[in-house]
Protein backbone atom coordinates (compact mmCIF):
# COMPACT_ATOMS: atom_id res chain seq x y z
CA UNK A 1 0.00 0.00 0.00
CA UNK A 2 1.19 3.44 -0.99
CA UNK A 3 2.18 5.44 2.40
CA UNK A 4 1.76 8.66 3.00
CA UNK A 5 3.16 10.59 5.88
CA UNK A 6 1.71 12.06 8.96
CA UNK A 7 3.29 14.44 11.47
CA UNK A 8 2.76 15.44 14.88
CA UNK A 9 4.04 18.72 16.07
CA UNK A 10 0.70 20.11 16.75
CA UNK A 11 -0.47 21.33 19.89
CA UNK A 12 -0.85 18.43 22.84
CA UNK A 13 -2.50 20.66 25.25
CA UNK A 14 -6.31 21.29 25.05
CA UNK A 15 -7.39 24.86 24.12
CA UNK A 16 -4.76 25.41 22.27
CA UNK A 17 -4.21 26.69 18.95
CA UNK A 18 -3.26 25.01 16.20
CA UNK A 19 -1.61 26.75 12.95
CA UNK A 20 -1.92 24.32 9.70
CA UNK A 21 0.04 25.21 6.50
CA UNK A 22 -1.93 23.86 3.24
CA UNK A 23 -0.08 24.12 0.24
CA UNK A 24 -2.47 23.59 -2.99
CA UNK A 25 -5.44 25.56 -3.59
CA UNK A 26 -7.13 22.75 -5.59
CA UNK A 27 -9.91 20.18 -4.58
CA UNK A 28 -7.67 18.09 -1.92
CA UNK A 29 -6.14 21.55 -0.48
CA UNK A 30 -9.75 22.81 -0.18
CA UNK A 31 -11.21 19.22 1.27
CA UNK A 32 -7.99 19.32 3.59
CA UNK A 33 -8.88 22.89 5.17
CA UNK A 34 -12.60 21.79 5.48
CA UNK A 35 -12.13 18.51 7.53
CA UNK A 36 -10.01 20.58 9.39
CA UNK A 37 -12.16 23.50 10.48
CA UNK A 38 -15.11 20.95 10.78
CA UNK A 39 -12.94 19.17 13.85
CA UNK A 40 -12.55 22.37 16.08
CA UNK A 41 -14.04 20.77 19.49
CA UNK A 42 -11.95 17.83 18.92
CA UNK A 43 -9.01 17.85 21.68
CA UNK A 44 -10.78 21.50 22.41
CA UNK A 45 -8.18 22.91 19.34
CA UNK A 46 -9.05 26.27 17.79
CA UNK A 47 -8.26 25.19 14.04
CA UNK A 48 -6.41 27.93 11.68
CA UNK A 49 -5.23 27.10 8.31
CA UNK A 50 -3.36 29.03 5.76
CA UNK A 51 -3.91 28.04 2.16
CA UNK A 52 -0.75 28.73 -0.31
CA UNK A 53 -1.57 28.84 -3.92
CA UNK A 54 1.33 29.50 -6.25
CA UNK A 55 -1.30 31.16 -9.19
CA UNK A 56 -3.50 34.05 -8.26
CA UNK A 57 -6.50 32.19 -8.92
CA UNK A 58 -7.61 28.72 -6.78
CA UNK A 59 -9.36 25.50 -7.31
CA UNK A 60 -6.86 23.80 -9.69
CA UNK A 61 -8.00 21.54 -11.81
CA UNK A 62 -11.45 22.39 -11.23
CA UNK A 63 -10.76 25.68 -13.11
CA UNK A 64 -7.52 24.52 -15.26
CA UNK A 65 -8.27 20.46 -16.11
CA UNK A 66 -12.20 19.96 -15.96
CA UNK A 67 -13.30 20.70 -19.62
CA UNK A 68 -15.13 23.45 -20.42
CA UNK A 69 -18.24 21.81 -22.06
CA UNK A 70 -18.75 20.21 -18.19
CA UNK A 71 -20.06 23.58 -16.62
CA UNK A 72 -21.97 21.29 -13.77
CA UNK A 73 -18.74 19.94 -12.55
CA UNK A 74 -17.16 23.04 -11.76
CA UNK A 75 -19.85 24.21 -9.08
CA UNK A 76 -18.02 22.72 -6.53
CA UNK A 77 -16.27 25.69 -6.39
CA UNK A 78 -19.32 27.31 -4.61
CA UNK A 79 -18.41 24.98 -1.87
CA UNK A 80 -14.49 25.86 -2.07
CA UNK A 81 -15.87 29.49 -1.54
CA UNK A 82 -17.97 28.60 1.22
CA UNK A 83 -14.55 26.81 3.13
CA UNK A 84 -12.38 29.76 1.83
CA UNK A 85 -14.60 32.38 3.29
CA UNK A 86 -14.26 30.85 6.66
CA UNK A 87 -12.57 33.59 9.19
CA UNK A 88 -10.35 30.66 10.34
CA UNK A 89 -9.19 30.25 6.83
CA UNK A 90 -6.45 32.46 5.03
CA UNK A 91 -5.78 32.74 1.43
CA UNK A 92 -2.16 33.63 0.23
CA UNK A 93 -2.34 33.37 -3.96
CA UNK A 94 0.86 33.67 -6.26
CA UNK A 95 3.16 32.63 -3.49
CA UNK A 96 5.58 29.88 -5.01
CA UNK A 97 6.35 27.30 -1.94
CA UNK A 98 10.15 26.29 -2.26
CA UNK A 99 10.56 30.20 -4.05
CA UNK A 100 8.83 32.61 -1.75
CA UNK A 101 8.69 30.27 1.00
CA UNK A 102 10.63 27.49 1.60
CA UNK A 103 9.55 24.04 3.20
CA UNK A 104 11.96 24.64 5.93
CA UNK A 105 10.33 27.87 7.09
CA UNK A 106 6.98 26.38 6.74
CA UNK A 107 8.03 23.92 9.09
CA UNK A 108 9.50 26.17 11.20
CA UNK A 109 6.20 28.46 11.72
CA UNK A 110 3.06 26.21 11.78
CA UNK A 111 2.57 23.10 13.82
CA UNK A 112 1.44 20.85 10.63
CA UNK A 113 2.15 21.64 6.74
CA UNK A 114 -0.11 19.61 4.45
CA UNK A 115 0.98 19.43 0.80
CA UNK A 116 -1.56 19.44 -1.59
CA UNK A 117 0.05 19.86 -5.21
CA UNK A 118 -1.35 17.43 -7.30
CA UNK A 119 0.40 16.22 -10.46
CA UNK A 120 0.86 18.69 -13.09
CA UNK A 121 3.05 17.19 -15.40
CA UNK A 122 2.72 13.70 -17.49
CA UNK A 123 3.90 10.68 -18.48
CA UNK A 124 6.19 10.24 -21.80
CA UNK A 125 5.20 7.53 -24.01
CA UNK A 126 8.81 6.57 -24.10
CA UNK A 127 9.16 5.88 -28.19
CA UNK A 128 11.28 7.74 -31.26
CA UNK A 129 10.07 10.83 -32.33
CA UNK A 130 8.23 11.96 -29.15
CA UNK A 131 9.67 15.52 -29.24
CA UNK A 132 8.11 16.39 -33.32
CA UNK A 133 6.26 19.29 -33.25
CA UNK A 134 2.60 18.18 -33.55
CA UNK A 135 4.04 15.51 -30.54
CA UNK A 136 1.99 17.24 -26.96
CA UNK A 137 1.26 16.30 -23.65
CA UNK A 138 -3.03 15.81 -22.40
CA UNK A 139 -2.00 17.99 -20.11
CA UNK A 140 -0.40 21.34 -22.31
CA UNK A 141 -3.48 20.47 -24.56
CA UNK A 142 -5.88 20.61 -21.77
CA UNK A 143 -4.22 23.77 -20.06
CA UNK A 144 -4.15 25.44 -23.20
CA UNK A 145 -8.03 25.60 -23.83
CA UNK A 146 -8.23 26.09 -20.64
CA UNK A 147 -6.49 29.65 -19.74
CA UNK A 148 -3.66 27.82 -17.82
CA UNK A 149 -0.95 30.34 -17.27
CA UNK A 150 1.78 28.03 -17.97
CA UNK A 151 0.44 26.63 -20.96
CA UNK A 152 -0.84 29.60 -22.94
CA UNK A 153 2.08 29.86 -25.07
CA UNK A 154 1.36 25.81 -26.74
CA UNK A 155 1.12 26.13 -29.93
CA UNK A 156 -1.26 23.31 -31.39
CA UNK A 157 -1.26 23.11 -34.84
CA UNK A 158 -4.72 21.91 -35.59
CA UNK A 159 -4.59 21.67 -39.34
CA UNK A 160 -4.25 18.08 -39.62
CA UNK A 161 -7.36 15.74 -40.77
CA UNK A 162 -6.74 13.07 -38.11
CA UNK A 163 -5.68 13.37 -34.90
CA UNK A 164 -4.61 10.98 -32.32
CA UNK A 165 -5.14 10.44 -28.98
CA UNK A 166 -2.71 7.99 -26.53
CA UNK A 167 -4.92 6.18 -23.95
CA UNK A 168 -8.82 6.10 -22.61
CA UNK A 169 -8.83 7.56 -19.55
CA UNK A 170 -11.40 10.45 -18.40
CA UNK A 171 -9.03 13.00 -19.50
CA UNK A 172 -8.36 11.30 -23.36
CA UNK A 173 -12.51 11.72 -23.57
CA UNK A 174 -12.59 15.07 -22.59
CA UNK A 175 -9.86 16.14 -25.05
CA UNK A 176 -11.11 13.59 -27.84
CA UNK A 177 -14.97 15.69 -27.34
CA UNK A 178 -13.00 19.16 -27.66
CA UNK A 179 -10.98 18.34 -30.36
CA UNK A 180 -14.01 16.99 -32.27
CA UNK A 181 -17.44 19.04 -31.13
CA UNK A 182 -19.17 21.80 -33.47
CA UNK A 183 -17.05 24.77 -31.72
CA UNK A 184 -20.54 26.64 -31.57
CA UNK A 185 -21.35 24.38 -29.03
CA UNK A 186 -18.19 25.53 -26.65
CA UNK A 187 -18.60 29.13 -27.00
CA UNK A 188 -21.11 30.31 -23.94
CA UNK A 189 -18.41 27.77 -22.08
CA UNK A 190 -15.46 29.29 -19.82
CA UNK A 191 -13.02 28.36 -23.24
CA UNK A 192 -10.25 31.05 -23.72
CA UNK A 193 -11.10 33.05 -26.79
CA UNK A 194 -7.63 32.09 -28.38
CA UNK A 195 -8.80 28.42 -27.73
CA UNK A 196 -12.04 28.55 -29.21
CA UNK A 197 -10.43 30.51 -32.15
CA UNK A 198 -7.75 28.34 -33.26
CA UNK A 199 -10.78 25.35 -32.76
CA UNK A 200 -12.98 27.41 -35.32
CA UNK A 201 -10.28 27.13 -37.90
CA UNK A 202 -9.34 23.58 -37.23
CA UNK A 203 -9.38 20.88 -39.92
CA UNK A 204 -9.43 18.28 -37.41
CA UNK A 205 -12.38 15.53 -38.57
CA UNK A 206 -11.59 12.89 -36.97
CA UNK A 207 -10.14 11.82 -33.64
CA UNK A 208 -8.83 8.27 -32.90
CA UNK A 209 -8.61 7.46 -29.37
CA UNK A 210 -6.04 4.43 -28.82
CA UNK A 211 -5.65 2.04 -26.13
CA UNK A 212 -3.04 -0.77 -25.21
CA UNK A 213 -5.81 -3.22 -23.85
CA UNK A 214 -9.71 -3.98 -24.62
CA UNK A 215 -12.55 -2.68 -24.32
CA UNK A 216 -13.05 -3.56 -20.88
CA UNK A 217 -9.91 -2.74 -19.65
CA UNK A 218 -10.88 1.01 -20.66
CA UNK A 219 -10.21 3.67 -17.71
CA UNK A 220 -13.19 6.02 -19.02
CA UNK A 221 -16.06 6.29 -17.18
CA UNK A 222 -19.57 5.00 -19.24
CA UNK A 223 -20.64 8.76 -18.92
CA UNK A 224 -17.74 10.14 -20.75
CA UNK A 225 -17.91 7.44 -23.86
CA UNK A 226 -21.96 8.48 -24.13
CA UNK A 227 -20.72 12.31 -23.94
CA UNK A 228 -18.60 11.72 -27.25
CA UNK A 229 -21.18 9.48 -28.85
CA UNK A 230 -24.62 11.94 -27.86
CA UNK A 231 -22.33 14.73 -29.74
CA UNK A 232 -24.15 16.52 -32.46
CA UNK A 233 -22.85 15.84 -35.83
CA UNK A 234 -20.08 13.17 -34.88
CA UNK A 235 -20.39 9.43 -35.37
CA UNK A 236 -18.79 7.05 -33.33
CA UNK A 237 -16.99 3.88 -34.23
CA UNK A 238 -15.08 0.74 -33.53
CA UNK A 239 -12.31 -0.24 -35.21
CA UNK A 240 -12.35 -4.44 -34.00
CA UNK A 241 -16.37 -4.43 -33.34
CA UNK A 242 -16.29 -8.07 -33.56
CA UNK A 243 -13.69 -7.82 -30.26
CA UNK A 244 -16.05 -6.00 -28.62
CA UNK A 245 -19.19 -8.77 -29.32
CA UNK A 246 -17.00 -11.44 -28.12
CA UNK A 247 -17.22 -10.06 -24.88
CA UNK A 248 -19.28 -11.39 -21.94
CA UNK A 249 -20.45 -8.53 -20.50
CA UNK A 250 -21.83 -10.67 -17.46
CA UNK A 251 -18.44 -11.38 -16.51
CA UNK A 252 -17.98 -8.20 -15.85
CA UNK A 253 -19.11 -5.60 -13.18
CA UNK A 254 -19.01 -2.21 -12.34
CA UNK A 255 -18.19 0.67 -15.02
CA UNK A 256 -16.54 -2.36 -16.86
CA UNK A 257 -19.65 -3.89 -17.41
CA UNK A 258 -21.80 -0.88 -18.36
CA UNK A 259 -18.80 0.42 -20.71
CA UNK A 260 -18.81 -3.08 -22.54
CA UNK A 261 -22.32 -3.24 -22.97
CA UNK A 262 -22.47 0.17 -24.57
CA UNK A 263 -19.72 -0.56 -26.83
CA UNK A 264 -21.87 -3.85 -28.03
CA UNK A 265 -24.55 -1.41 -29.00
CA UNK A 266 -22.06 0.98 -30.51
CA UNK A 267 -20.55 -2.36 -32.51
CA UNK A 268 -24.13 -3.74 -33.57
CA UNK A 269 -25.79 -0.65 -34.88
CA UNK A 270 -25.49 0.66 -38.26
CA UNK A 271 -22.84 3.32 -39.14
CA UNK A 272 -24.47 6.75 -39.21
CA UNK A 273 -23.15 9.77 -41.95
CA UNK A 274 -21.39 11.96 -40.00
CA UNK A 275 -19.32 14.78 -41.28
CA UNK A 276 -16.77 14.33 -37.79
CA UNK A 277 -15.87 10.79 -36.26
CA UNK A 278 -14.75 9.74 -33.14
CA UNK A 279 -12.70 6.21 -33.57
CA UNK A 280 -11.61 3.80 -30.65
CA UNK A 281 -8.84 1.45 -31.58
CA UNK A 282 -8.07 -0.95 -28.52
CA UNK A 283 -5.34 -3.57 -28.33
CA UNK A 284 -2.47 -0.65 -29.74
CA UNK A 285 0.09 1.02 -28.54
CA UNK A 286 2.94 3.34 -30.46
CA UNK A 287 6.03 2.42 -30.92
CA UNK A 288 7.52 5.60 -32.80
CA UNK A 289 6.39 9.12 -34.26
CA UNK A 290 7.43 9.82 -37.70
CA UNK A 291 8.09 13.03 -39.49
CA UNK A 292 10.40 15.29 -40.70
CA UNK A 293 10.20 18.09 -38.16
CA UNK A 294 6.77 17.01 -37.58
CA UNK A 295 4.77 14.55 -36.73
CA UNK A 296 3.72 12.51 -40.08
CA UNK A 297 2.56 9.76 -38.96
CA UNK A 298 2.49 6.79 -35.93
CA UNK A 299 3.25 3.53 -36.26
CA UNK A 300 1.46 0.75 -34.54
CA UNK A 301 1.60 -2.15 -32.92
CA UNK A 302 -0.81 -4.72 -32.03
CA UNK A 303 -1.18 -6.18 -29.07
CA UNK A 304 -2.76 -9.33 -27.22
CA UNK A 305 -4.27 -9.72 -23.73
CA UNK A 306 -2.73 -12.22 -21.43
CA UNK A 307 -3.04 -12.45 -17.73
CA UNK A 308 -0.16 -12.06 -15.47
CA UNK A 309 -0.30 -12.74 -11.43
CA UNK A 310 -4.37 -12.29 -11.86
CA UNK A 311 -3.94 -8.90 -13.73
CA UNK A 312 -4.88 -8.85 -17.77
CA UNK A 313 -2.27 -6.76 -19.52
CA UNK A 314 -1.14 -6.30 -23.42
CA UNK A 315 1.92 -8.21 -25.14
CA UNK A 316 2.86 -6.93 -28.41
CA UNK A 317 1.87 -9.78 -31.59
CA UNK A 318 5.09 -8.04 -33.45
CA UNK A 319 2.42 -6.51 -36.02
CA UNK A 320 2.85 -3.40 -37.26
CA UNK A 321 0.92 -0.74 -38.86
CA UNK A 322 1.64 3.17 -39.96
CA UNK A 323 -1.58 5.67 -39.40
CA UNK A 324 -1.21 9.37 -41.37
CA UNK A 325 -1.62 12.16 -38.19
CA UNK A 326 -0.09 15.35 -37.66
CA UNK A 327 -1.52 15.65 -34.49
CA UNK A 328 -0.44 13.02 -31.55
CA UNK A 329 -1.96 13.70 -27.66
CA UNK A 330 -0.40 11.77 -25.20
CA UNK A 331 -2.77 10.92 -21.94
CA UNK A 332 -1.40 7.80 -20.32
CA UNK A 333 -1.13 9.60 -16.20
CA UNK A 334 -0.50 12.71 -14.87
CA UNK A 335 2.48 12.46 -12.89
CA UNK A 336 3.41 14.78 -9.64
CA UNK A 337 6.48 16.87 -8.95
CA UNK A 338 9.16 17.26 -6.48
CA UNK A 339 9.43 19.90 -4.04
CA UNK A 340 12.32 20.79 -2.15
CA UNK A 341 13.08 19.89 0.63
CA UNK A 342 10.24 17.46 0.52
CA UNK A 343 10.92 13.62 -0.06
CA UNK A 344 9.70 12.28 -3.47
CA UNK A 345 8.83 8.52 -4.54
CA UNK A 346 10.84 9.63 -8.74
CA UNK A 347 8.91 6.34 -9.58
CA UNK A 348 5.41 6.87 -8.59
CA UNK A 349 5.48 10.22 -8.88
CA UNK A 350 4.41 11.18 -5.29
CA UNK A 351 5.60 12.26 -1.89
CA UNK A 352 6.63 9.26 0.41
CA UNK A 353 4.03 8.69 2.44
CA UNK A 354 2.27 6.21 4.57
CA UNK A 355 -1.42 6.85 4.58
CA UNK A 356 -0.91 10.75 4.38
CA UNK A 357 2.27 11.05 6.94
CA UNK A 358 4.67 11.80 4.67
CA UNK A 359 8.02 9.55 5.22
CA UNK A 360 11.71 10.16 4.24
CA UNK A 361 12.13 7.28 2.16
CA UNK A 362 9.45 4.81 0.11
CA UNK A 363 8.35 2.79 3.03
CA UNK A 364 10.43 4.89 5.26
CA UNK A 365 10.70 6.84 8.70
CA UNK A 366 7.56 9.05 9.43
CA UNK A 367 8.37 12.81 9.57
CA UNK A 368 6.69 14.27 12.29
CA UNK A 369 4.14 17.50 11.55
CA UNK A 370 4.66 16.88 7.47
CA UNK A 371 1.18 15.44 5.35
CA UNK A 372 0.37 14.86 2.45
CA UNK A 373 -3.32 14.69 0.15
CA UNK A 374 -4.68 14.01 -2.53
CA UNK A 375 -2.81 13.07 -6.08
CA UNK A 376 0.33 13.89 -5.01
CA UNK A 377 -0.32 11.21 -2.36
CA UNK A 378 -2.14 8.73 -4.20
CA UNK A 379 -1.02 9.64 -7.82
CA UNK A 380 -3.42 10.75 -10.71
CA UNK A 381 -6.60 8.01 -9.97
CA UNK A 382 -10.02 8.84 -8.83
CA UNK A 383 -12.79 11.90 -9.36
CA UNK A 384 -12.68 15.21 -7.32
CA UNK A 385 -14.86 13.73 -5.05
CA UNK A 386 -12.63 11.27 -4.30
CA UNK A 387 -10.25 13.67 -2.80
CA UNK A 388 -12.64 14.09 0.10
CA UNK A 389 -12.05 10.45 1.33
CA UNK A 390 -8.22 10.93 0.89
CA UNK A 391 -8.39 14.39 3.03
CA UNK A 392 -10.26 12.96 5.59
CA UNK A 393 -7.66 9.82 6.12
CA UNK A 394 -5.13 12.12 6.36
CA UNK A 395 -6.62 14.36 8.43
CA UNK A 396 -7.87 12.00 10.76
CA UNK A 397 -3.63 10.88 11.05
CA UNK A 398 -3.05 14.63 11.55
CA UNK A 399 -5.77 15.05 14.68
CA UNK A 400 -4.37 11.36 16.38
CA UNK A 401 -0.67 12.63 15.81
CA UNK A 402 -1.66 16.29 17.57
CA UNK A 403 -2.48 14.38 20.52
CA UNK A 404 0.24 11.90 20.53
CA UNK A 405 3.11 13.78 18.93
CA UNK A 406 5.54 16.49 19.98
CA UNK A 407 4.92 19.77 20.94
CA UNK A 408 5.54 22.25 18.40
CA UNK A 409 4.98 26.40 18.91
CA UNK A 410 3.91 27.98 15.81
CA UNK A 411 4.78 31.33 14.65
CA UNK A 412 1.87 34.14 15.14
CA UNK A 413 -0.22 34.36 12.39
CA UNK A 414 1.31 37.90 11.17
CA UNK A 415 4.88 36.59 11.24
CA UNK A 416 4.32 34.45 7.79
CA UNK A 417 1.92 37.86 6.60
CA UNK A 418 5.37 40.10 7.35
CA UNK A 419 8.09 37.78 5.83
CA UNK A 420 6.52 37.67 2.51
CA UNK A 421 5.71 41.44 2.65
CA UNK A 422 9.91 41.89 3.37
CA UNK A 423 10.62 39.68 0.61
CA UNK A 424 8.18 41.97 -1.82
CA UNK A 425 6.04 38.80 -2.46
CA UNK A 426 2.97 40.27 -4.45
CA UNK A 427 0.23 37.93 -1.87
CA UNK A 428 -3.26 37.63 -3.79
CA UNK A 429 -6.11 37.54 -0.99
CA UNK A 430 -9.10 35.64 -1.12
CA UNK A 431 -10.67 39.24 -1.28
CA UNK A 432 -8.36 40.14 -4.32
CA UNK A 433 -9.34 36.86 -6.20
CA UNK A 434 -12.74 37.62 -5.50
CA UNK A 435 -12.56 40.61 -7.69
CA UNK A 436 -10.34 39.10 -10.29
CA UNK A 437 -14.17 36.39 -10.45
CA UNK A 438 -16.17 39.16 -10.38
CA UNK A 439 -14.50 40.46 -13.53
CA UNK A 440 -14.42 37.19 -15.08
CA UNK A 441 -17.98 37.04 -14.77
CA UNK A 442 -18.71 40.26 -15.94
CA UNK A 443 -16.36 40.12 -19.17
CA UNK A 444 -17.99 36.32 -19.71
CA UNK A 445 -21.34 38.19 -19.68
CA UNK A 446 -20.35 40.74 -22.39
CA UNK A 447 -19.52 37.97 -24.83
CA UNK A 448 -22.15 35.50 -24.15
CA UNK A 449 -20.18 33.33 -22.15
CA UNK A 450 -19.99 31.65 -18.25
CA UNK A 451 -16.56 34.02 -18.06
CA UNK A 452 -13.79 34.98 -19.70
CA UNK A 453 -10.66 33.98 -17.75
CA UNK A 454 -7.72 35.75 -17.33
CA UNK A 455 -5.06 33.37 -18.53
CA UNK A 456 -1.64 35.33 -17.47
CA UNK A 457 -0.67 36.31 -13.96
CA UNK A 458 0.49 39.42 -15.13
CA UNK A 459 -2.97 40.49 -16.44
CA UNK A 460 -4.55 39.33 -12.88
CA UNK A 461 -2.05 41.42 -10.95
CA UNK A 462 -2.37 44.57 -13.40
CA UNK A 463 -6.23 44.17 -12.85
CA UNK A 464 -5.89 43.88 -9.24
CA UNK A 465 -3.96 47.16 -8.90
CA UNK A 466 -6.05 49.09 -10.91
CA UNK A 467 -8.77 48.22 -8.99
CA UNK A 468 -11.17 48.96 -11.63
CA UNK A 469 -13.17 47.52 -14.25
CA UNK A 470 -10.28 45.93 -16.47
CA UNK A 471 -11.16 43.63 -19.00
CA UNK A 472 -9.96 39.95 -19.03
CA UNK A 473 -7.71 38.68 -21.27
CA UNK A 474 -9.15 37.56 -24.82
Amino acid sequence: MLASCVMSGATTSRGRRLRVAVVGAGPAGYYTTDFLLRQRAVLDLSIEVDLFERLPSPHGLVRSGVAPDHQSIKKVTKAFDRIASDPRTRYFGNVTVGTDLTHAELMQHYDQVVYTTGAATDRKLGVEGEELAGSHAATAFVGWYNGHPDFTSERVDLSTPRAVVVGLGNVAMDVARVLIQMPASLASTDITDYALEALSKSQVREVVLLGRRGPAEAAFSPREIQDIDELEGVELTIDQPESTLALDATSFSGDARKNVEFLQSVALRTQREAPRRVRLRFLSSPVALEGTGQVERIKLERNRLVERQGRVSAAGTGEYELMKTGLVLRSIGYFGSALPGVPFDTTLGVICNDRGRVTATPGGAIIPRLYVAGWIKRGPVGLIGTNKTDAKETVDHMLADVESGPRHNASPAEVITKLLNDRGVRVVSYADWRHLDELEVAAGIQRGKVREKFWSVASMLQALDARAPVAADG
